[in-house]
């Protein structure tokens, strides 16, 4: 019988600190308007995070029998899970394409999946608060996080400035809770703005769809605020500079960590596409604004 967990306790119970690794980019660039508004990415720009994104497990296909399979497979032993590590990754991989295929055949460009129903379907757990259980002690495992320094000394200086603070990030059910797990906060208690916060898992949009965006846009709209007066600050070219751009947002690229930062130089959206800004660390954020942005 598995032993029932809150999502904080497995949260808490995998936590290890983690520090980011130098990029070798600067500091640098100019924003071109008032910021009423900043607007964050979750995983490699708030939290240092393995893969700058929501796990995927293909990219462990053909490892073997490393480290992370070999809890994997301590985690399926205690679920009495009888299914071997390396055959559950590939179910998941294969449900998670499955699951993209259906929804962009009703018409979603870069679709979302619900993680827990997808680990009720491979693992054929009846139970949704099994499903929910297991995938977030699966993505401890697979996609450790740790908040990035000076996140709170970043938040804190922006409120004391009366911007608003938002999040567009791709997430699932449990992202909201890495706030209260590492600082015993919710996400509005930073001062994020309930209407100003879209995660992916719950609008079935992933980006580098703009649909994350234009949601934000109407938000923003209803506050009389223009995208152009507000900033998107993410880690991912592709995911994050190229949508809020495209919608019409100021941008910084947040470049505070080797392992999440990605340039996306190949992709032919990204060759010729620069961010306003270039950040390595969230405590210049607000300096950058107060040069650039007023």
């Amino acid at each position: 019988m598995v032993k029932e967990l809150s999502y904080i306790e497995i949260l808490k119970k995998y936590a290890k600190p983690l520090h980011p690794l130098p990029t070798g980019l600067k500091s640098g660039g100019k924003l071109k308007r008032t910021v009423h508004a900043v607007f964050f990415d979750i995983y490699g720009t708030l939290f240092i995070s393995r893969s700058g994104n929501i796990s995927s497990s293909e990219i462990y296909l053909s490892y073997g029998e490393n480290e992370k399979l070999k809890k994997l497979n301590e985690l399926l032993d205690i679920y009495c899970i009888n299914i071997d590590g390396v055959e559950v990754l590939k179910r998941y991989y294969n449900e998670i394409k499955k699951v993209h295929t259906r929804l962009r055949s009703q018409g979603i460009d870069f679709p979302e999946v619900e993680i827990e129903r997808v680990w009720m379907d491979v693992l054929n757990i009846g139970c949704p608060e099994y499903g929910r259980q297991f995938a977030i002690e699966y993505e401890s495992i697979f996609n450790p996080v740790w908040p990035m320094p000076y996140l709170k000394e970043a938040l804190n200086s922006l409120n004391d400035r009366g911007i608003l603070l938002g999040i567009i990030s791709n997430a699932q059910f449990f992202t909201p809770l890495l706030f209260e797990a590492f600082f015993n906060a919710v996400p509005e208690e930073f001062g994020f703005s309930e209407d100003l916060i879209f995660y992916s898992f719950a609008y079935k949009y992933a980006k580098p769809s703009q649909f994350l965006f234009k949601e934000a846009w109407k938000a923003l709209r209803k506050r009389t605020i223009v995208p152009a007066n507000a900033l998107f600050v993410g880690n991912d070219m592709l995911n994050d500079i190229y949508p809020a751009h495209a919608a019409g947002f100021q941008t910084a690229l947040f470049a505070g960590d080797r392992r999440s930062l990605k340039m996306r130089e190949e992709d032919r959206r990204c060759s010729s596409l620069s961010p306003d800004l270039i950040v390595t660390d969230l405590k210049n954020l607000s300096d950058y604004i107060n040069v650039y942005g007023e």
